[in-house]
């Protein structure tokens, strides 16, 4: 049975990774494993053909003492891993939902608008200057998207933008990787307590800088980034056609999501009540903040909460909750024993690779080579299950930023690759050739600085 059930987490993520072959969205295969994961672990239990084990190693098995106590651990066991899921959900709809008020009311345009360089090279560092910080605030994803659609007016020609379409998913991704807030895997990490928003900050931030001005000062002098860049003309007319809350809007809403990791510190409360505040304070501005002059109270619901969340995708949350709860199912089953102690199938499979790789920074670094072709939420979602260190230690901080920048060595290795994949249509074969090699010059670099720190430095 035990097999069975692993063998289904396969198949679930082997259909996950072949999403654009078999032509079906990843939150289907995602739901489906999940469901029938615990369907199956279910079944195992009640039939006394399995056991499982809590996140307080408490062990359970119908067979073994009070049958209804023991379902009843079940149960609540299955209730602290949907707990733990809903807690990263909350918070990611949170932050999705303020990013797309601030989008309503055209906040984004006034960072649009501050760029006036024609010359390629100063455009390439500005463009990924902002990449990086920005994604530390709003994601990756949103700040890959938010720049693709600046690109459009900054760049005509779509042989050249696409280098720097290229380029500003590096950034992205390094950015988002030193903050709680930038990516979801750091997210879940800050979440689940394995990182604080400080530490992750304190000692991922100078590798994450490494890993994006290496492969952008290689870029700078290569051909697609000499000369001047011709684009519309960037003035009058866009300024007027910005709306009056655009500052306003932005501003709250930025800081509304800087405050979130602040409301924890201050409130020692988990994260996503903060993000609850947020939400909260942001909607309530956009109901009294007016986007133009002469505006009608009708057209309100066109600029609220309510419209954003319209704008939301939801399958990206239900693509996450299918993962992380596929994920606590491999957690709970035991799958052997460890120094005469029951262990869950990923802590065990943590044992094996250690005896097999027992440097942890080989581990990690093949982690992030691996998120580039694997989806970095189910590899973060396993390693959290499999690994028991203490709060901000050195390897979850080298796992966020494997897991953060690893993906950027291929189009497919992240969301934000994907996203700027699908807008400036990118070939895989293209990114291979041209982009892989800068984006793993870069993510070897903030590794190899990482370890430098860790073990010479701290």
């Amino acid at each position: 049975m035990a097999i069975i059930i692993i063998l289904l987490f396969v198949i679930g993520y082997m259909s996950i990774t072949l999403e654009h072959p078999l032509k079906l969205d990843k939150t289907v295969p995602a739901l489906l494993m999940a469901a029938v994961m615990w369907a199956f672990l279910s079944f195992g239990f009640n039939n006394g053909w399995l056991s499982i084990i809590d996140g307080h190693n408490h062990v359970y098995n119908i067979n073994i003492g009070d049958a209804e106590a023991n379902h009843e651990g079940f149960l609540e066991n299955l209730m602290h891993h949907f707990g733990k899921t809903a807690e990263i959900l909350i918070f990611l709809i949170g932050a999705m939902t303020i990013v797309e008020i601030i989008d309503l009311h055209q906040g984004f345009d006034v960072i649009k608008n501050r760029i006036k360089t024609t010359n390629k090279v100063k455009l390439l560092w500005t463009l990924g200057l902002i990449a990086f910080f920005l994604s530390a605030i709003i994601d990756n994803l949103t700040t890959t998207i938010v720049l693709i659609t600046l690109l459009r007016k900054l760049i005509p020609k779509r042989e050249y933008r696409i280098w720097y379409a290229s380029l500003i998913v590096i950034a992205a991704n390094a950015g988002g990787a030193w903050s709680p807030i930038g990516d979801v895997t750091t997210t879940m990490l800050w979440i689940d307590n394995k990182v604080t928003a400080i530490g992750l900050s304190e000692y991922v931030i100078v590798p994450a800088i490494i890993c994006f001005v290496v492969p952008f000062f290689i870029a700078s002098r290569l051909k697609p980034f000499q000369g001047t860049t011709e684009r519309k003309s960037f003035g009058i007319n866009e300024e007027s056609e910005r709306f009056l809350s655009s500052k306003k809007m932005l501003y709250i809403g930025l800081g509304a999501i800087v405050l979130v990791p602040i409301f924890k510190m201050i409130t020692g409360l988990p994260p996503y009540v903060g993000m609850m505040f947020s939400l909260g304070f942001v909607w309530l501005a956009s109901e009294y903040v007016t986007p133009y002059d002469d505006f009608n109270k009708k057209d309100k619901h066109l600029y609220s909460g309510h419209k954003a969340l319209t704008k939301i995708e939801f399958s990206s949350i239900l693509f996450f909750l299918g993962i992380l709860m596929g994920v606590a199912a491999l957690e709970s089953m035991v799958f052997g024993q460890i120094n005469g102690s029951d262990t869950g199938t990923l802590r065990y499979a943590a044992e094996s690779l250690s005896n097999a790789v027992p440097n942890m920074d080989i581990v990690v670094i093949l982690l992030g080579i691996l998120s580039s072709v694997i989806d970095n939420v189910p590899l973060v979602a396993a390693s959290m299950g499999m690994y028991t260190y203490e709060v901000d230690h050195p390897v979850w901080h080298f796992i966020a930023y494997s897991a953060g920048t690893g993906g950027s060595m291929l189009i497919i290795g992240s969301a934000a690759g994907v996203a700027a994949m699908g807008m400036e249509k990118i070939d895989f074969i293209w990114y291979l050739k041209r982009i892989t090699w800068l984006a793993f010059a870069g993510f070897l670099a903030g590794a190899l600085t990482f370890m430098f720190i860790e073990h010479f430095v701290r």
